[in-house]
This record gives structure tokens, sequence and C-alpha cells, in this order.
């Protein structure tokens, strides 16, 4: 992994940063304020307190903070080949549910309100899976890029490959490929061909 790839990837504060920090700060603090005459014990303690208070606070803001709706999950993220391998066949599986559940209210196996559930379910599983399939395949355009960065900082300018001259057809004038005998279009002998 370079160092450029490295420092692309460097996250912003999170929250649960902010309550381990608030949670080592706390028991600090414990240790230096207690009197001198207290127990290892009771100073051990009151830091456990402190940590678990950090702790149930950063649950609370985990728990509370999707009802807040912002959510930053919802930037695309490239995945990785045994992430996308894994998507993949997950989708295949839900996929054949989707047909399974459909057959079984079909033979009369599920009633209809347990369809509706289950196929409610399955199906936004199912599109959920195919978003992140699509916001992962960002590798071509990534690629592409590098390349381009790599070759620019080597000196390199890439050649364009050479497209070959269609030949063109005496009775209808469409364009062929060089070594074309025959005419794509309508199927006439060309007149360059042996």
């Amino acid at each position: 992994m370079s160092s450029e790839t490295s420092t692309e990837r460097q996250e912003s504060l999170q929250p649960w940063h902010l309550f381990t920090l608030a949670g080592l700060i706390g028991a600090t603090v414990v240790v230096f304020l207690s009197p001198r005459g207290q127990s290892p014990a009771a100073i051990i303690l009151l830091s456990c307190a402190v940590f678990t208070a950090a702790f149930v606070g950063a649950s609370a803001l985990r728990t509370l903070l999707p009802l807040a709706g912002s959510s930053k999950d919802d930037a695309p993220e490239t995945l990785g080949e045994r992430t996308r391998a894994a998507l993949e066949r997950e989708k295949t599986l839900v996929l054949r549910s989707i047909k399974e559940l459909e057959f079984d209210r079909g033979m009369g196996k599920v009633s209809e309100k347990d369809f509706a559930e289950m196929s409610a379910r399955l199906r936004a599983r199912a599109a959920r899976l195919m978003r992140q399939l699509d916001a992962g395949s960002l590798y071509r355009e990534q690629i592409e890029k590098e390349i381009a960065q790599r070759l620019g900082k080597a000196g390199v300018v890439p050649v364009p490959a050479k497209k070959q001259s269609p030949n063109a057809c005496a009775a209808c004038a469409a364009a062929n490929d060089v070594d074309a005998k025959f005419c794509k279009n309508c199927g006439g002998r060309l007149e360059g061909a042996s």
C-alpha cells in the first residue's frame, strides 16, 4: 500500500473517539483527585465507572444517530474482491429465496400475509445488495486514473490504437474492414478482395 493511498483514506474524528477521550480524561481526574488514603481498589472501581459512563454515552449516541438521519454510510465505497464475491453470492441466494417463496405461495404452502411480509423483506435486501454492488463498481475509473497518473509521472504518453481504414462497397457505399472480402451491409463481393 503506497503512502499516497494511506493518506487519502484517513478518516475524520469519529464520535466514539470523543467518548474514549472523555473516559481517559475522567479516569485520570479520578486518580489525581482521590484522597491520599484511598485504597487502590476504590480508585480502580471509580475509573471503571468513568469508562462505563463513557461507553454508555457512546452506545446511546450510536443508537440515536440513525434516528436523526445523519448517516455517512451513503457514500459509495470501493469493494474488495472477496467482499464483492460475498455480496454476489448473497444476492444470488436472496433472489433464489424470492423465487422459492413465490413457488411456495403458488403451491399454497404460504399464506398471503406471510408471503407479503417475507417477500417485502427479501426484496428490500436484494435491492440493498444491488445498490452496494453498483456503488462499489468504481474500480475501472480508479484504475484508469492511477494508470494515467503513473504514465504521466514516467513521461510516457499512451499511444492510441490505430483504426483500420475501411473499404467502401461499390454497390451500397458501406464502410468495411480492410481484410473483408464481402460487404457487411449488402453481402456483395468487394473489388479489392481476392
